[in-house]
């Protein structure tokens, strides 16, 4: 492991001056390449070919290109010793450790997909100035969701018009992309009941746009999936069960689908951790079964696809 950071470290702080990187294999998506070099100047790669003149020794490694996960949370933290309300600061402190370990995986870009207090918008722009190690993130701030019963937040909009307003405030505040929550189903509970309406998911997608920001649409259920991807949503988070309609309707619009198969797996293996009841499991396997099966139809079909892990 030791090595492996040292190996971070260097790549990391290379752009700040230029350097070459001797590989003993590279592939570039396409090719794969044997004893290579690889020289960055900026932010940038140079270029790609034999090694000639000094360079850092990486024979040991593979390299390849930076993986991009499309649907992160690194401001959840499940062992918090303090309130995650009002408590930014120490939120974004504690979640260095999920940033630097999302960095060793190999993810260089990540999408963070609702954050409170805008401890994501804090936890980019100190990544972006080199103030904290971590991978490019793209952020969207508080993640758009109904009243039920719970304590209004900033996130709270119910209609069109608080919807606008919501939306407008987080662009303001500095998010990349919006997120709204358009089904139920997080964690334990994997029900999908639509909550917002096709008008109200609509109002989002407009707002967003209109700002020259795009926008993700959780939706467990088919309903929830069906009104985000007529609204026109970028992306769609999870959805299962969908019809051919709403699959074809994907593939026309070019939606990107993000299933996030793997957290409810992760949930059900480790339900004692996260102080799930045993009976959770049966229902988080079988979601994943349905998740699954959807985007296998949907792979079928042409939808494009990213890769979001859903992380805590």
């Amino acid at each position: 492991m030791a090595s492996k950071r040292a190996a971070l470290a260097l790549l990391m702080v290379a752009p700040a001056f230029g350097a070459s990187y001797r590989f003993g294999a590279l592939w570039d998506g396409g090719k794969l390449w044997k004893d290579v070099c690889l020289a960055t100047q900026g932010a940038r790669i140079q270029s790609v070919g034999p090694c000639s003149g000094a360079s850092v020794d990486l024979s040991r490694y593979t390299a390849i290109p930076g993986l991009i996960d499309a649907h992160t949370h690194l401001t959840y933290i499940l062992d918090n010793p303090v309130s995650q309300a009002g408590r930014s600061e120490a939120v974004v402190f504690l979640s260095q450790e999920n940033a630097r370990k999302t960095l060793e995986t190999g993810v260089t870009t990540v999408r963070n997909l609702g954050a409170a207090d805008y401890a994501d918008i804090a936890m980019r722009d100190l990544i972006n100035k080199g103030l904290m190690l971590g991978p490019r993130m793209f952020v969207s701030g508080y993640g758009l969701q109904i009243s039920r019963g719970r304590t209004p937040s900033p996130a709270t909009a119910d209609g069109v018009a608080e919807v606008l307003r919501v939306v407008r405030q987080q662009i303001a505040a500095g998010a990349d992309w919006v997120k709204m929550y358009g089904s139920t189903g997080s964690g334990r509970d994997v029900t999908g009941f639509e909550t917002y309406t096709f008008d109200e998911m609509k109002a989002a997608v407009d707002a967003a746009h209109a700002l020259g920001k795009r926008i993700a649409i959780h939706s467990y259920g088919p309903e929830g999936a069906r009104d985000a991807v007529r609204a026109g949503t970028d992306s769609l988070e999870h959805a299962t069960d969908m019809d051919d309609a709403t699959i074809a309707e994907m593939v026309r619009r070019k939606t990107f689908y993000v299933p996030t198969i793997d957290h409810n797996r992760y949930y059900a293996d480790n339900y004692v951790k996260l102080n799930y009841p045993k009976e959770a499991v049966a229902d988080l396997n079988a979601f994943v079964q349905r998740n699954l099966e959807t985007a296998r139809k949907a792979f079928r079909a042409g939808v494009r696809f990213a890769m979001g892990s859903d992380a805590v």
